[in-house]
């Protein structure tokens, strides 16, 4: 009922009208927090209710926002270019949580953002039920996005800040936006981080990259004290990132490939689908990945993927070593020119995240080199990227003018 009565009263903003964007979002963060309060008085007070009052009046009273993280109350959303993730948070207590594989590729295949809208609202709804059936009422301030919502191909587009970035330069260049048709809550987006040279020159691009999600991430480690300045961040997704942090605690560039897109093709639209299990394995065969890797650096990266055609022929091994296989080979292909250049070296203390299997592989490589690397489980990635995300939001300036309402 409050979203639909809100809905109507301002119009999506067109991605860079950012001043636009931010007064009709404060208007409406208004009204829905004044909203909100009338219902909050109005509602029926059981014992219960009445025991968790004070604490429900100290969340709604986000005049104080700026003092404090600890009492933040807001929807938390992950969107990557295959999954969307969302949290309802107070503070570091996660309330509820959803996700949806739906991504930004969709967006890129159909020529709309309309699949990761509807996403968006469904996982919102989701988490907003789930809090609806306790108690301790949860009443979020905004939905906070990193990741590639902020792209092209997402919500809307947030421009990227240059190279080298910390927290209060991402917390500075978030925007806020509304978008009724999703939610009434105010969207803050993080931005992302590029990197490289200022050249046109397409010969050069080779030194260029961009980073949407990571640097959240990479914001969240330092935090959690899981990456020491200087370090080095491997995270392993979609795409495969290697992100340099300076002795400032600065994302001070990545290098990307898109290798995790290429495992996933080549196992499902190419000729070795028929060599590979259709699930990916449990466990991995470092003797076979170790051979995948090998195979690589003799043969180059197309020619060992041809190879685990030929041992599927000659019923070599199981579908499950053929991925380990497969898997060695695309490391191989990305860990070797990150060493060549200087990216990867042994006094550099390097954290990987992202896919269990992947970050084994690639700590089995790197620790055959004299490398020595820190997996984070998928827990403590998780935790680092909400931790980095609050610390965002809680330091932007515009979500901080937004909230500054007299509740007296």
């Amino acid at each position: 009922m409050l979203i639909e009565s809100l809905g109507p009263q301002a119009s999506r903003p067109q991605p860079g009208n950012n001043t636009r964007a931010c007064a009709a979002s404060s208007r409406v963060y208004a009204d829905y927090i004044r909203a909100s309060r009338s219902l909050w008085a109005r509602r029926p007070r059981s014992q219960e209710g009445r025991a968790s009052e004070a604490k429900m009046s100290r969340v709604l009273q986000m005049s104080e926002f700026e003092t404090t993280a600890e009492d933040l109350c807001a929807i938390y959303v992950d969107m990557g270019t295959t999954n969307t993730r969302a949290w309802l948070m107070r503070g570091t207590d996660v309330l509820a949580h959803a996700g949806k594989q739906v991504g930004v590729r969709d967006s890129a295949r159909d020529a709309s953002t309309m699949r990761i809208q509807i996403a968006l609202k469904e996982l919102i709804a989701t988490v907003q039920e789930q809090t609806n059936e306790t108690l301790d009422k949860a009443w979020p301030i905004c939905v906070a996005g990193a990741g590639m919502i902020s792209s092209p191909l997402g919500l809307a587009e947030v421009a990227h800040v240059p190279a080298p970035a910390d927290l209060e330069a991402l917390s500075s260049a978030t925007r806020l936006f509304q978008f009724p048709e999703i939610s009434a809550l105010p969207f803050l987006l993080v931005p992302g981080v590029r990197s490289g040279a200022s050249s046109t020159d397409f010969k050069m691009v080779g030194r260029d990259d961009v980073m949407r999600g990571e640097e959240t991430l990479c914001v969240g480690l330092q935090a959690l004290g899981l990456v020491e300045a200087p370090g080095v961040v491997l995270n392993l997704g979609s795409h495969w990132k290697a992100i340099q942090i300076d002795s400032h605690g600065r994302i001070q560039s990545s290098i990307t490939s898109l290798s995790g897109e290429l495992i996933e093709a080549v196992r499902k639209e190419t000729i070795l689908i028929s060599s590979l299990a259709e699930d990916w394995p449990n466990t991995l065969s470092f003797e076979w990945v170790e051979a995948g890797l090998q195979e690589q650096r003799r043969s180059g990266l197309s020619r060992a993927l041809f190879c685990v055609r030929l041992l599927a022929l000659k019923n070599r091994g199981t579908p499950e070593e053929r991925f380990s296989f497969l898997l060695g080979a695309f490391v191989a292909s990305d860990l070797d020119p990150l060493v060549g250049c200087g990216v990867l070296v042994g006094n550099t203390q390097i954290v990987i995240s992202g896919n269990p299997l992947i970050a084994q592989a690639w700590s089995y490589a790197l620790g055959t080199m004299g490398i020595r690397a820190l997996v984070a489980t998928e827990e403590q990635t998780e935790k680092a990227f909400l931790t980095g995300l609050i610390r965002i939001c809680a330091q932007s300036p515009v979500l901080r003018k937004s909230g500054e309402l007299n509740w007296a």
